[in-house]
C-alpha cells in the first residue's frame, strides 16, 4: 500500500511564501507524474502543477511564474513552492502521484491535503 504525507501548509500574508511537501512511503516500485491539485470552498478540485519522473513541468496560468513544482526522486518527494502568494490562492492543497508497486501495476495515490491561507 502507499501513501503520500504532506507537510507545509499555513497561513501567510498576500506577497508572502510557502513551500509544501509530499513524501511516498510504502511498497514503491516506482514513482511515475506527481502533482499538486487545490480546492477551494465551493470549487471544484483543480490541476495547479505537474511533474514527470523526468522533470518535466506543467503549471495552471493562474499560477505560471510564481509555483514552481520539483522532485527528489531519490526521496520519492515532490515540492510546491509557492510565491507572490495570493489569497485567492487559498485553498486545500492535495499531492497526487502516480505509482508502481511492481512493474505490472499502477496506482492514483493522493495525499491528506493541507490548508494554505493566504491573508489580504
Amino acid at each position: 500500500q502507499v501513501q503520500l504525507v504532506e507537510s507545509g501548509g499555513g497561513l501567510v500574508q498576500a506577497g508572502g511564501s510557502l513551500r509544501l511537501s509530499c513524501v511516498a512511503s510504502g511498497i514503491i516500485f516506482r514513482v511515475n507524474a506527481m502533482a499538486y491539485y487545490r480546492q477551494a470552498p465551493g470549487n471544484q478540485r483543480e490541476l495547479v502543477a505537474s511533474i514527470t519522473s523526468g522533470g518535466t513541468t506543467k503549471y495552471a496560468n493562474s499560477v505560471k511564474g510564481r509555483f514552481t513544482i520539483s522532485r527528489d526522486n531519490a526521496k520519492n518527494t515532490v515540492y510546491l513552492q509557492m510565491n507572490s502568494l495570493k489569497p485567492e490562492d487559498t485553498a486545500v492543497y492535495y499531492c497526487n502521484a502516480n505509482v508502481q508497486s511492481n512493474p505490472l501495476n499502477r496506482v492514483d495515490a493522493w495525499g491528506q491535503g493541507t490548508l494554505v491561507t493566504v491573508s489580504s
